[in-house]
């Protein structure tokens, strides 16, 4: 399957509204890379107050969309007994760039690597972008743990 909606990304993710972001995963390749699609609309619950007279997605949420690509897209190559009853953390973000303001309605791509795996530590690599327009990049790593 190179194509997963919202409902089968909830069934990778722990996330829930309103931190789900992502609302598609498609181009996967597994446990290689992938393209998600987080639908950034004026009443976000992140831009409601980020700025109220002219919204922009803040650089952290864009971070974190990150993350949770990733996250899906290993999740979904993996078998299921890997990631069930486990969490994905965050471990560190080596290098992020916000080159344009994400401003609502649009659609932000987020073109994701994952660039080497030992473990359950994963690095991964990804950009951002609107129209063909890049908007952030980043390298982060991440891990997977017991979730008690």
């Amino acid at each position: 399957m190179t194509h997963l909606d919202k409902d089968q990304i909830k069934n990778l993710l722990p996330h829930r509204e309103p931190m789900l972001l992502i609302d598609e995963l498609y181009d996967i390749k597994k446990l290689t890379s992938a393209t998600g699609v987080v639908k950034v609309k004026k009443d976000s619950f992140f831009v409601q107050g980020h700025f109220p007279d002219q919204p922009v997605m803040p650089g952290v949420i864009i971070v974190e969309a990150f993350g949770q690509s990733a996250a899906a897209l290993t999740a979904h190559g993996l078998d299921k007994s890997t990631y069930e009853d486990k969490l994905v953390f965050l471990m560190g973000v080596e290098k992020a760039r916000f080159r344009n303001p994400v401003i609502p309605d649009c659609d932000l791509l987020l073109k994701i690597e994952a660039i080497r795996s030992h473990g359950r530590v994963w690095k991964y690599k990804g950009e951002a972008f609107v129209n063909d327009k890049k908007m952030a990049d980043a390298i982060w790593s991440a891990t997977i743990v017991d979730k008690k």
